[in-house]
């Protein structure tokens, strides 16, 4: 067993000016794929402000004309654009009607072209956090579902994938399990769906910084999912905030006992004989240090990757 290739985010690495600079960069540190940080285009923390980028009022010529040379770089450099995280969330509770029918109208479709545009086979959204709104978790994910449903057709057309991914909720200061933390449930909901439409319209990314905050057994979880596993997300943090660390950054005693299950994870894969990306989301790690040392820590993320790709091929 093999994993396909180690992948990180372009966020933070890919400067729209020049994309050519920032592939070469990530391709002189090892990495043969990138998850392309479309998020980055219209930003979650303006989204909940109710801010619109209105990044997406362009036309698909006109998008596919700003991201052509992102694809014509990435070819040149050899490397793949393996998955794609979609702008989230995809809908406001409580947000005016304007915006959320930006989202989906306008949003929505025109990331999954662009996924199309960009031959890439998985593009990542986050389901609604709505528990707490509606009252039960069934409620929530019935309104993701009809998210999914509204996609299904476009991903079954495009032969593409849509990956939820488990995520966290911060309720009155305190984080707590948020959409798509209970496994056993995803699984049935991934193979209902798939079945419905004939097809792999649905898959999986899970996500080791979220798993990690709300406590989740990563090898359970891991095993369980089993195929419908597509990509991952992989970073850090001290088990209280999102931080999007490096992996092995933070410990919880002094005796340098990991803050994260990385055994865990590393057996989940090696159970279901995972042959994916192994893909880093620690993009802030890049600002987090000098900018004259993102080399060296693009390359010492590169060598987390080659670790896990041998732990988990033995």
């Amino acid at each position: 067993m093999t994993v396909q290739g180690i992948g990180v985010q372009t966020k933070e690495a890919i400067d729209d000016a020049c994309p050519e600079n920032g592939f070469r960069l990530l391709r002189e540190a090892g990495f043969s794929h990138v998850d392309f940080s479309l998020n980055g285009y219209m930003r979650n923390t303006d989204i909940y402000k109710m801010k619109n980028s209105h990044f997406f009022d362009k036309s698909m010529a006109e998008l596919e004309a700003f991201f052509r040379p992102h694809k014509q770089a990435a070819a040149k450099m050899g490397i793949t654009i393996g998955q794609m995280h979609m702008p989230y969330p995809a809908y406001v509770p409580q947000g005016n009607n304007e915006l959320n029918r930006y989202l989906w109208e306008e949003m929505a479709p025109k990331s999954m072209q662009l996924c199309k545009f960009f031959d890439c086979p998985y593009i990542v959204i986050h389901g609604f956090k709505l528990t707490y709104f509606l009252g039960a978790e069934e409620a929530e994910w019935a309104e993701t579902e009809r998210f999914i449903h509204y996609l299904a057709p476009m991903a079954k057309e495009m032969g593409i994938t849509v990956c939820i991914e488990n995520l966290y909720d911060n309720l009155n200061g305190h984080i707590v399990e948020g959409p798509c933390c209970n496994v056993d449930k995803a699984v049935e909901r991934i193979d209902r769906i798939n079945e419905q439409y004939g097809a792999e319209v649905l898959g999986f990314c899970f996500d080791t910084g979220h798993a990690n905050l709300i406590g989740l057994d990563f090898e359970y979880f891991l095993t369980q999912l089993g195929q419908r596993l597509k990509v991952l997300h992989i970073h850090d943090n001290d088990g209280r905030l999102d931080l999007h660390q490096i992996p092995f950054t933070f410990t919880r005693t002094r005796e340098n006992a990991s803050s994260t299950d990385w055994e865990g994870f590393i057996r989940g894969l090696q159970n279901i004989d995972y042959q994916g990306v192994l893909s880093f989301e620690t993009a802030p790690v890049l600002t987090a240090f000098p900018d004259v040392m993102k080399a060296d820590a693009l390359e010492f993320i590169h060598k987390i990757g080659q670790y896990f790709a041998t732990r988990i091929s033995v």
